[in-house]
């Protein structure tokens, strides 16, 4: 299990200017929604978004804290 503080957090090591979104789809913490809106996706399409989120939450999707993860990547702009 991750906390949403937690999972920001590593999103914000990455993308320090992150409003991150977390939501329980299921209510064991481990399968999420996440929304991320960060003027650090600007110029990147959606696929180098998501390798970007990846990324910075390598740790707990290897250690089995994250299961299954839906993202919303924005822009700013676009939010």
């Amino acid at each position: 299990m991750i906390t949403p503080d937690v999972l920001t957090d590593y999103i914000r090591r990455s993308l320090p200017d992150a409003v991150v979104t977390v939501t329980d789809r299921t209510g064991t913490m481990n399968h999420l929604k996440v929304v991320i809106v960060s003027d650090g996706f600007q110029g990147k399409n959606l696929l180098d978004r998501h390798r970007m989120i990846y990324q910075a939450l390598d740790a707990p999707m290897k250690d089995g804290r994250i299961h299954a993860l839906e993202l919303t990547a924005r822009t700013n702009d676009e939010a």
